[in-house]
């Protein structure tokens, strides 16, 4: 039996009923689809639904909620269309994802609601983004996230926490404690004794309830939000079971029978029918006719949906949706002064010009503040910009990329600063799953400029000198921008902090402080994705990009003394490749070679190379050579990185390439 923590008017009890009832009497008839066979897949939240609507009820509109699989109470309680919804969760063209996406993986800005992706906890750091949002704009608002027990032990769930608390974030963290991990049961999971414990080891305010009272939860959310709101994360754990299998196909088998017996008796349902007896003096006469309304609330939704319309591929409008238009901008240099600078200055001063232009902007990172970052690109950003937009993180790849999508959602224009290009790869996770595919999926643009510093030559070992961009290019959704030239670097970047995409703009560290030019003072936008010929020639083409760049100039103006006239095509941008510009300059020398710093083996060239194979074979007098370091990890002494860099071997391919 419920007791209550405090008095409710009968006809707000009678409403936080129909809110309990609605998700249950949902799932049932979806159960019967999945038998009929009429969706494919679901994972159930029955016994749960006090968490999701309590936690829901009580929250503002303002308020952001990240729910996960097992959260349709969320939905349903936030006042989301049925038809749409059931689309959503039938895979129907008119679902918010437009059938690219299934079940619950997707949101609703007008309700507030962010998606969940497949991995676990990955959310909770988005979270973190929104609430510091919510901070800077100074509303009265909080995130909050939801996780299992299982998700947890993620570290997303750890950086996501750490981070909520070192800078005082208006985030409420849920874990819904349903006693298994798919079935790897709680004992095996942790050793402490609630999950809730940890709050302590990241000086946040935690709560314990449980999770199948609803007014308890209802209770437990309000009082969290005033904590959260003053400054301090709440964790809470909310004690529940989860009636079904993982998900239906799992089936329930590795869980002891008497677990069902002792937790149906709990089912929050029946626990507020109970209290609704005997405190607002309600039948089961009454529950009937409530539950038969609910059932007629959401029917003829349903049915429409069945029968709505399946989705149809057409690879024009897939494609459209990967990137959201970028913005058309005219700037021009005319009576712009120039001056020298640096391959890092070019960077440093973009990003002056754009965070003075606008004040969206703002940059996280590893000791960007006061250090002004291990390579000083953000030296005097603190005392120009404040602590709000220029921000220390604590060592925390994925959580501060998460973050980066809760800030682009709420409209800022986040740049993160990888303090190392090779670090990345902890990341990769929030990158590859969530920035890339978002859009596609559901959200508005991501307004996103992850910097990495990247790249050999500098004697810093296998951890410190790697050439990632490559990894990146099979995900689609993101947009990989290589400079090799000052000016590029600065219209490069310019362009990647106003373009509304995910943007990964790589800076090699051997050209921070090597490479000089005369540039404008003032950057100029241009689209991505466009090639450009950095020297025009007769003979062969070089294609490369980044510090390649130099290095194909150093030959072209070594082979012009032998009256060899080598072109040089700059890729700039790796994702999207300009197609356009490799078939115009192998169509005018008839001879390409290749030329990259990642190692060989499944580079960015090999896709260049497999394009040009399939475009412009006929125009070709020569095989297409490559230049690429050896398939190794890059080596720290000088001596073994020059011979892994493999760079002698540039003017013996060249020459082979000339005297075919």
């Amino acid at each position: 039996m419920i007791t209550p923590t405090e008095n409710i008017a009968t006809s707000r009890a009678l409403e936080l009923y129909r809110a309990l009832l609605t998700p249950r009497r949902i799932e049932l008839r979806m159960l019967k689809l999945l038998r009929q066979g009429k969706i494919s897949k679901w994972f159930s939240g029955i016994g749960q639904e006090a968490i999701s609507v309590g936690v829901t009820l009580a929250s503002s509109e303002n308020d952001y909620l990240l729910p996960m699989h097992r959260n349709l109470g969320v939905f349903t309680t936030r006042n989301v269309p049925f038809y749409p919804l059931f689309c959503q969760l039938f895979g129907k063209a008119d679902g918010f994802s437009k059938g690219r996406e299934r079940s619950f993986h997707f949101g609703s800005m007008d309700h507030k609601i962010v998606g969940m992706i497949s991995h676990l906890a990955a959310m909770m750091p988005v979270a973190d983004g929104i609430a510091l949002a919510k901070k800077l704009k100074q509303e009265d608002a909080v995130a909050i996230s939801f996780c299992g027990d299982g998700a947890s032990s993620e570290g997303d769930f750890h950086e996501a926490l750490n981070l909520a608390a070192v800078w005082d974030l208006p985030s409420i963290f849920i874990i819904e404690n349903n006693g298994y991990g798919l079935s790897t049961p709680t004992r095996q999971q942790y050793a402490c004794e609630h999950l809730s414990d940890r709050a302590v080891g990241y000086g946040m305010h935690s709560m314990n309830i449980d999770g199948n009272d609803v007014l308890k939860v209802f209770n437990a959310i309000v009082e969290a939000r005033k904590i959260a709101l003053s400054g301090k994360p709440v964790l809470i754990e909310a004690k529940t079971f989860r009636m079904r299998g993982h998900e239906e196909a799992s089936g329930t088998a590795y869980v002891p029978e008497d677990l069902f017996d002792d937790w149906s008796k709990k089912d929050p349902i029946l626990r507020y029918e109970q209290y609704l007896e005997s405190h607002h003096m309600h039948s089961q006469e009454d529950f009937d006719r409530i539950r038969k309304e609910v059932d007629k609330s959401f029917e003829s939704d349903l049915k429409k949906a069945l029968k709505s319309p399946e989705p149809e591929f057409n690879t024009e409008n897939e494609l459209n949706a990967v990137f959201a238009s970028a913005p058309i901008i005219k700037t021009s240099n005319k009576s712009v002064n120039s001056s020298e600078k640096r391959f890092i200055d070019g960077i440093q001063s973009t990003l002056r010009f754009a965070f003075d232009e606008d004040e969206q902007f703002l940059m996280m990172g590893q000791d960007i503040a006061e250090y002004g970052g291990v390579f000083k690109i953000s030296d005097g950003f603190l005392d120009r910009y404040g602590a709000d937009r220029i921000r220390n993180t604590p060592i925390i790849e994925s959580g501060v990329l998460g973050a980066a999508v809760g800030l682009a959602l709420e409209g800022f224009k986040p740049v993160v600063e990888m303090q190392f290009s090779d670090f990345v790869s902890v990341g990769m996770n929030q990158i590859i799953q969530n920035i890339a595919k978002a859009h596609y999926r559901w959200t508005p643009p991501l307004n996103i400029t992850i910097r990495l510093p990247h790249g050999g030559g500098v004697g810093a070992g296998p951890f410190h000198s790697q050439s990632p961009e490559g990894w990146f290019m099979p995900h689609a959704g993101l947009k990989i921008v290589v400079p090799g030239t000052v000016e590029d670097a600065q219209n490069l970047l310019y362009s990647a902090l106003l373009d509304p995409n995910p943007v990964l703009y790589f800076e090699h560290k051997k050209l921070y402080r090597s490479l000089k030019e005369i540039t404008p003072d003032k950057p100029v936008y241009e689209p991505l994705g466009k090639a450009k010929i950095q020297r025009e020639g007769t003979d062969a083409t070089i294609i490369t990009y980044g510090m390649g760049v130099q290095w194909a100039l150093d030959a072209a103006h070594s082979y012009s003394k032998e009256g060899i006239s080598l072109e040089i095509l700059d890729l700039r941008c790796l994702a999207p490749l300009d197609l356009e510009a490799i078939k115009a300059t192998v169509k005018k020398t008839n001879r390409v070679l290749l030329l990259q710093e990642p190692s060989i083996t499944m580079g960015p060239m090999s896709e260049v190379a497999s394009l040009i194979n399939e475009h412009c074979f006929e125009q070709l007098d020569a095989p297409v050579l490559r230049v690429a370091p050896i398939d190794t990890p890059i080596p720290f002494n000088k001596k073994l990185e020059e011979g892994y860099m493999n760079l002698a071997n540039l003017d013996i391919q060249l020459r082979k390439l000339l005297d075919y």
